[in-house]
């Protein structure tokens, strides 16, 4: 079953980011079950949404690649992750 996660992390910043996204490289090497993610910026800070195949694609990422990675950056906070199942998912230009 396809998942929507949203996390929201207030305390990361844009060269957070950045570099976690550098080093973790899921656009060079897309996650298994990975199928959209959208990171912004807004006034509370740091936001993801993402669609996964599944809730364990999502949680194998996070524990095998996504917390080494927010690790070695050295970024000490807790993200907040709601995680809820798909009900249509609609992605025009693929």
């Amino acid at each position: 079953m396809p998942i929507v996660m949203r996390m929201s992390w207030p305390e990361v910043s844009r060269e957070q980011y950045e570099a976690i996204r550098k080093d973790v490289n899921w656009e060079g090497v897309p996650p298994r079950g990975a199928k959209l993610h959208v990171a912004y910026f807004a006034k509370d800070g740091f936001h993801v949404v993402d669609v996964w195949d599944s809730a364990q694609d999502f949680s194998t990422f996070v524990e095998t690649r996504l917390t080494p990675g927010v690790k070695k950056i050295g970024v000490k906070s807790q993200p907040q992750i709601e995680i809820s199942e798909a009900h249509a998912i609609f992605a025009p230009n693929p």
